[in-house]
């Protein structure tokens, strides 16, 4: 199992909308410019997001994303199955053909490690990432990066 940029990206694009879910819609280019993704790159994963119900497209001037439930109901295992990433560390994906067609002598452990990797990111929440102090101060930092290039 490895947890590949297209997770990650959508992990952080997520808690980006959380960081701003009182503050209304979100366009990607924002999010584009404060975590450094690529914006077609974004498009592509909130096309995902969006199917998945985990976030809410608005048309128009102001328009945007958000999140489609509270912070505190939408998990980082949701985010990274919603768009497509294995979280399972069996090579077989539980087909139990992992040698010659039959069930590998370290089966088991890689499917109790495939288990706990999905109960500890279903555990957590975009607000519980947003109460984290290390994450506000990033988002802070990352703010005030972008009024400063608005202003100038």
């Amino acid at each position: 199992m490895k947890l590949t940029t297209k997770g990650r990206y959508a992990v952080t694009a997520m808690l980006d909308l959380a960081l701003h879910f009182e503050q209304g819609a979100v366009t990607l280019s924002d999010i584009a410019k404060r975590q450094g993704i690529s914006l077609s790159y974004l498009e592509q994963l909130f096309a995902k997001l969006r199917r998945n119900g985990l976030v809410d497209s608005i048309r128009g001037p102001g328009g945007g994303y958000n999140l489609a439930r509270d912070p505190s109901q939408v998990s980082v295992a949701e985010i990274v199955l919603a768009i497509n990433e294995n979280i399972d560390a069996r090579r077989c994906g539980g087909e139990q053909n992992c040698a010659q067609d039959e069930r590998c002598l370290t089966h088991q452990l890689w499917e109790d490690l495939s288990e706990r990797i999905h109960t500890f990111l279903s555990g957590i929440t975009l607000a519980d990432l947003v109460s984290q102090p290390n994450v506000r101060e990033v988002a802070l930092r990352q703010d005030g990066r972008m009024h400063m290039a608005v202003s100038q």
